[in-house]
């Protein structure tokens, strides 16, 4: 069975460091490493079980159907059938036009937000904030300031459930109302809301239509504020999503 490595010369890629390389900008789009292991091992094998596919990434096979279903949550792969089930990836030039797309949507709303306070003359009150630590901390300040609603969208809840469970039950122990938009088919703390959405890679929280953060795909950065123009935005753009309910199946 071929090894990571050997896949990565399959792929082209014959150095470690330029396999780390890609192990590294995978992370940067929302990937854990485990992940994009995972990934790129498919992509060279073709199509293979959890278990095989650990094997040739070099992660635990304790680990191995968590990250496969994490990947085709967020558009990596596919379930292919059979019995273990098989996973066959998503082609990358057409992961890389998703991604592209993702992105210029967060960017063309940020552009939007730009324009709309330079139009209303008020300062870009937006505070940044590097390293998953502090945007994780930031979320979890919101949801103990809020005090009627509090609205996630993330990809997987799993990137937040055990750090933010006490904080989002003493919310909803307090009246908020939380809601979680997010892939389907995920674990959602009880009492929390929940809007089935495919495709997201950014993650926006929204606290009392008040405090709004956007943050980039794994939470490693995030633009924060409580200016009312740009957080009446983010409230008009996450009440569409709420409308749309889940997203049709492909």
């Amino acid at each position: 069975m071929a090894t990571l490595e050997e896949a990565a010369v399959a792929l082209g890629t014959p150095t470690s460091e330029e396999f780390r390389r890609a192990v590294e900008v995978l992370g940067k789009v929302g990937l854990t490493q485990y992940e994009a292991r995972a990934y790129i091992a498919l992509v060279a094998r073709g199509v293979g079980d959890a278990s095989t596919v650990a094997s040739a990434a070099g992660i635990p096979r304790t680990s191995a159907y968590k990250v496969m279903e994490s990947l085709a949550a967020k558009g990596y792969a596919q379930a292919a059938g059979g019995k273990p089930i098989l996973f066959r990836p998503t082609p990358p030039l057409d992961v890389a036009e998703t991604l592209k797309g993702a992105i210029q949507d967060v960017f063309d709303q940020l552009a939007s937000l730009h324009r709309v306070v330079a139009e209303h003359g008020e300062p870009q009150l937006v505070y940044l904030l590097s390293g998953r630590e502090k945007v994780v901390g930031k979320i979890a300040e919101m949801l103990d300031a809020a005090t009627e609603t509090f609205i996630l969208t993330i990809a997987q809840v799993s990137e937040v459930r055990d750090e933010l469970a006490k904080k989002i039950q003493n919310a909803i122990k307090r009246g908020v109302r939380v809601t979680f938009v997010t892939a389907p088919l995920q674990k959602i703390p009880d009492g929390v809301e929940h809007v089935p959405r495919e495709n997201l890679l950014a993650a926006e929280a929204l606290a009392d239509g008040r405090h709004a953060l956007l943050a980039a795909p794994g939470l490693e950065a995030c633009g924060f504020t409580d200016n009312p123009i740009l957080t009446a935005h983010l409230k008009q753009f996450l009440e569409v999503i709420l409308e749309r309910g889940p997203s049709p199946a492909k």
